[in-house]
């Protein structure tokens, strides 16, 4: 009889044991698991992606790919990394090279869409010259438009000059040019810092540091609401005043030379006409919503450092930028309460 019962709890300590370890293994086995980002953010199967090195997918659930798209932690959540070198094969109209999602579907602002992203900028471009309102910068959001001039209605950007601490964050209208497309001309509003127009005295002389200005490393959000042609835009952080702003994409703000502002003129005259923009703005052209890292500083126009085109010399040195979102969302536009309804 004692020997039954001995063996019953060997037996009892052995399956204790084995459950134990496999419980730990399987703990273990969770945690090596690669994660995409389609894990982190499951709204992927809506867009295609074009990467810093120029290769491209239309299919990013369970993708990722080493060194530009992928997933990290920082010790709290998981986040997408989108990462791009300074110079690299990128689209066809661009100098700018991008780790950026290209949204699938197409719409005219009419009908609108939203657009949501959490993000922080981990990194931006070392290299450029501070005359060069592109420099140091990385576009975090767009709409694009797929028809006419192919012009911008939004472009949400990050920048920081090197030595601050704190950078900018400023979103860019093009103006939508009636006729022929003579060039780009952006106007920009501050959210947090600077705008595009406030540069450098010099290739190397900066201009003060933001007191309200956004760290590499700190998060922030935006809101892209487009509903029946009227854009409004939220943008949240911690610590700042939340900041919204309303623009109508069916009537032009620019349409006569009078309503063309300094900011635009002295940025761009000196170097073409600056063009009116269409009464109708962008309405009935087709849109899209691009996100992630469309790296502005380029060679050729910043005068960064490129290495060649070397992208592992690149990011030892600095010569990219490099964006993480933790949560992001693709919906339809929704009706926005206004302090005037």
């Amino acid at each position: 009889m004692k020997s039954l019962v001995i063996i019953g709890a060997l037996l009892v300590l052995f399956t204790c044991k084995n459950s134990s370890k496999t419980t730990l293994d399987s703990t273990i086995n969770t945690e090596n698991v690669k994660k995409f980002p389609s894990d982190v953010i499951p709204f992927m199967g809506e867009w295609e992606i074009l990467l810093g090195d120029g290769s491209r997918s239309e299919a990013l659930v369970n993708y990722s790919k080493e060194g530009f798209f992928y997933v990290e932690n920082d010790g709290k959540s998981d986040w997408v990394v989108y990462k791009t070198p300074n110079s690299g094969i990128t689209s066809k109209n661009s100098s700018n090279t991008r780790t950026e999602l290209g949204q699938k579907k197409r719409w005219i602002p009419e009908v609108g869409g939203k657009l949501t992203g959490t993000l922080k900028v981990q990194h931006v471009s070392t290299t450029g010259d501070a005359r060069v309102s592109s420099s140091y910068s990385v576009v975090v959001g767009q709409i694009h438009s797929d028809e006419g001039h192919e012009n911008e209605p939004l472009k949400i950007f990050y920048k920081k000059f090197p030595g601050h601490t704190k950078g900018s964050v400023f979103w860019n209208y093009e103006i939508n040019t009636e006729g022929s497309n003579d060039g780009r001309w952006d106007f920009s509003t501050a959210v947090w810092g600077y705008d595009f127009s406030v540069v450098g005295s010099s290739a190397t002389a900066y201009p003060d540091e933001p007191e309200d200005g956004i760290e590499l490393g700190e998060e922030f959000s935006y809101e892209v609401n487009v509903y029946e042609g009227i854009m409004y835009l939220t943008f949240k952080s911690e610590g700042h005043k939340t900041i919204k702003f309303t623009k109508n994409l069916l009537k032009s703000d620019f349409a006569k030379k009078s309503d063309i502002p300094q900011q635009v003129i002295t940025r761009y005259a000196s170097k073409r006409r600056v063009g009116i923009e269409r009464e109708n703005a962008y309405a009935g052209e087709l849109q899209f919503f691009k996100q992630g890292a469309y790296n502005q500083a380029n060679g050729k126009s910043t005068k960064s450092e490129t290495y060649n085109g070397d992208i592992a010399k690149q990011y030892a040195n600095g010569s990219y930028a490099e964006v993480w979102f933790k949560a992001a969302t693709l919906s339809d536009g929704t009706k926005t309460i206004t302090e005037n309804d």
